[in-house]
C-alpha cells in the first residue's frame, strides 16, 4: 500500500472568516519546503480542492518572509458566522482540511521535512 504525503507534512496552517470569505496561511517549515509550496500549491489547486464549498474566487499571495502562503476564499462561508447554516460557520477547520491534501513524495522530501528556523 502506498500512502503519499499531505501537506502537514510540510507545513502547518490558519484560517479564519472574513465576512462571507475565508482566509488560509499555509506556512512551510523550511526554506525548501516553502520554495516546493510556492510552485505546487496554486490559486487554481486551491480552488479545485474546495470546489465542493463553490468558492467564487481563489486569490493567493506570498509571503517569503514567513516562507507562508495566503489564500483569500471568496463566498465560501455561505453567508458569514451569523447567516450560514454550515458547520463551520468562520472558517476555522479550512487550513486543516487543506494540509490533509495528498500529495506526491517530492524529490527534496528530506529538505523539506528537516525542521530549520524559521527567519
Amino acid at each position: 500500500m502506498n500512502i503519499n504525503p499531505t501537506l502537514a507534512t510540510f507545513a502547518h496552517g490558519r484560517s479564519g472568516d472574513k465576512g462571507n470569505h475565508a482566509n488560509i496561511a499555509i506556512i512551510a517549515y523550511t526554506q525548501a519546503g516553502y520554495a516546493w509550496l510556492r510552485d505546487f500549491l496554486t490559486a487554481e489547486r486551491v480552488a479545485d480542492f474546495f470546489a465542493p464549498m463553490q468558492p467564487s474566487k481563489v486569490e493567493r499571495f506570498e509571503a517569503p518572509n514567513v516562507w507562508g502562503l495566503n489564500f483569500l476564499l471568496h463566498d465560501i462561508l455561505a453567508g458569514g458566522a451569523s447567516r450560514s447554516l454550515r458547520i463551520d460557520t468562520q472558517g476555522k477547520t479550512l487550513a486543516l482540511t487543506l494540509l490533509q491534501m495528498e500529495v506526491e513524495l517530492p524529490l527534496n522530501f528530506h529538505e523539506m521535512t528537516r525542521k530549520e528556523r524559521n527567519p
